[in-house]
């Protein structure tokens, strides 16, 4: 039976045909899984070789840290050693292991200071002997005879401590032959110049050339660490004495770090590091004062108090205390109040006043 509501003319859905698999799009298909194959494969080898790098460099770093250790170990074996020979007396043996020290580690703590105390120890008790060059033939042996005696006296000069003369033998020897005993003449130079710039800055006053003598021996070899203390407190001085008279707060703040210390360095002109930074906290407090900062003044006048005691400072010194905490006004005694007595008024009964009685009329 045929439904009459139903059009017979509309065509009915029909799915599309699938298209088939063409040998192009198989390729392509496996090319694509190639390519995850191969980064795949690419991935893992990257791991594997950056596992390996990361591994290499971190046995890398343990040996050289097993190396260091084993280089600090030693030199501190040597350093020990060579504090029993000079103990002992065995100075150049001493002076062989503490040479070997800073050259494995040159920041060895008090590997420098000791070496230099070995070499002023075989400067001045360890006497000089002759040297013989064995020369070719028919070659002439050089007189050596003057730079043996000028050898021989620089020591001499040297045990009185005067640097400056056994400075002038030792150029004397270079001038006379620049190769006689080169290392020898080169430790005493060290020696020398080490201990003039230490006896100019600390005794003589004179920084700059105390300065200079520890740079011209800081050429042969390294300076112990109190003679680069006592450079480094010097050039702080220069520094601060270069804005005297200019910039008060500047002056204070290099001569702060070397007063605690060194108070009694000094310049040419005589005046310690102590006085220096007295007399700075005085004039920046009377800045301070004409800014109308008593509090501050106060403070930087007590320092200068407590370095030193001035007659002068002291009436300013209170006028600015009174100035930044001024005294408060005492009020005056309150009057004690006396209580009144309250009288209660006592109250009495009335009483009837008597009436006359009346006598009757007759």
């Amino acid at each position: 039976m045929i439904n009459p509501n139903v059009d017979d003319t509309l065509p009915t859905k029909v799915q599309p045909p699938q298209k088939p698999e063409t040998e192009t799009n198989k390729r392509i298909g496996k090319r694509k899984r190639w390519l995850w194959i191969a980064g795949g494969v690419l991935f893992v080898l990257v791991a594997i070789a950056t596992g390996a790098v990361a591994g290499y460099f971190s046995a890398l770093q343990s040996r050289v840290q097993q190396e260091r250790d084993q280089a600090k170990l030693e030199a501190t074996t040597q350093f020990q050693l060579a504090v029993e020979d000079i103990e002992a007396g065995r100075y150049r043996t001493a002076q062989q292991r503490l040479e070997f020290v800073i050259e494995t580690d040159p920041g060895f703590p008090g590997a420098t200071e000791k070496l230099a105390e070995v070499l002023l120890e075989l400067a001045m008790v360890s006497p000089p002997t002759a040297v013989v060059t064995p020369t070719p033939e028919f070659t002439p042996t050089p007189d050596l005879r003057g730079a043996e005696e000028l050898f021989n006296h620089a020591h001499l000069l040297m045990r009185n401590r005067e640097w400056s003369n056994a400075i002038a033998t030792l150029d004397l020897i270079r001038q006379k032959d620049i190769a006689y005993r080169a290392l020898e003449v080169d430790g005493l130079y060290y020696i020398c110049l080490r201990f003039q710039g230490m006896e100019q800055i600390s005794a003589q006053g004179n920084l700059e050339g105390g300065i200079y003598a520890l740079a011209l021996a800081e050429k042969f070899a390294p300076i112990d660490r109190d003679a680069d203390g006592i450079r480094t407190w010097a050039r702080l001085y220069l520094t601060g004495a270069s804005f005297w008279e200019i910039n008060w707060l500047k002056v204070l703040e290099y001569f702060s770090q070397i007063y605690p210390t060194i108070p009694n360095l000094r310049d040419g002109s005589g005046w310690t590091a102590a006085e220096r930074y007295r007399i700075a906290s005085i004039r920046y407090g009377d800045q301070l004062v004409q800014m109308g900062d008593y509090c501050a003044a106060r403070d930087y006048y007590n320092t200068a108090l407590a370095i030193g005691g001035d007659d002068q400072l002291a009436p300013t010194a209170t006028a600015v205390q009174l100035l930044c905490a001024p005294p408060t006004a005492t009020p005056p005694p309150a009057t004690p109040t006396v209580p009144t007595e309250v009288v209660t008024p006592v109250t009495t009964p009335e009483t009837e006043t008597p009436q006359p009685e009346s006598s009757p009329v007759p």
